[in-house]
This record gives structure tokens, sequence and C-alpha cells, in this order.
């Protein structure tokens, strides 16, 4: 069983910046992929971003191409989001992830985190 444990939100300006982090730790974190997924009040959950076990491939929402991006760490075994040009919109509860394999839908995905709070003020 793998433990998620995600830091780094918080509340920004619209147009601002925040660098989300996730921390795992319970088994070989090089042999997944990872994703962050958010939650708004009210909405369901959405696909953010992912990545494979090597870093080599990325998926992201089309509401966040171009703004968010995806990396990791193997040897700190942590995942990162960094998030540029912020929205009210982009306000939510950020959830890291861990699966198999990359993918989009929040089923593919198995552990997760506790959530971590970003909000954006216009």
């Amino acid at each position: 069983q793998v433990q998620l444990v995600e830091s780094g939100g918080g509340l920004v300006q619209a147009g601002g910046s925040l660098r989300l982090s996730c921390v795992a730790s319970g088994r070989t974190f090089s042999s997944y992929a990872m994703g962050w997924f958010r939650q708004a009040p009210g909405k369901e959950r959405e696909f953010v971003a992912a990545i494979s076990w090597s870093g080599g491939s990325t998926y992201y929402g089309d509401s966040v191409k171009g703004r968010f991006t995806i990396s990791r760490a193997n040897a700190k075994n942590t995942v990162y989001l960094q998030m540029n040009s912020l929205k009210p919109e982009d306000t939510a509860v950020y959830y890291c992830t861990t699966g198999p394999n990359i993918a989009t839908l929040a089923a593919d995905f198995g552990s997760w985190g506790q959530g971590n709070q970003v909000t954006v003020s216009s």
C-alpha cells in the first residue's frame, strides 16, 4: 500500500503560480505512473495531469494545457505540479494519485492523497 502526501497549496491571485508536491512512500515509486486530479465544490473530480513511470509521457486536461506542468523526481519519490497563469476556475482541492499505467480516468488509479486546497482569487 502506498501513502501519498501532498503539499504546496494555498491562496494566490489570478495570474500567479503555485507548485504542488506529492511525496510517495510504501512501494517502489519509480515503477508507477502518477497523476493529479482536482475537485471543486459541487463538481465531479476532474483529470488535471498524469505522467508515466519514466517521465517520458505526460497527459494534460484541456483546461490546464499550456499552463500546468507535471514532472517527477524518482530519486525523491516526488511528483510535482507546476501551475502558472492561475485562474479563479482553478480553485479546487487537488489530489495526487498513483496507478500502474499513465491514464486520464480516476478509476484507472489506485491510492489517493488526502487532497490540498488551491484557491485563486480574482
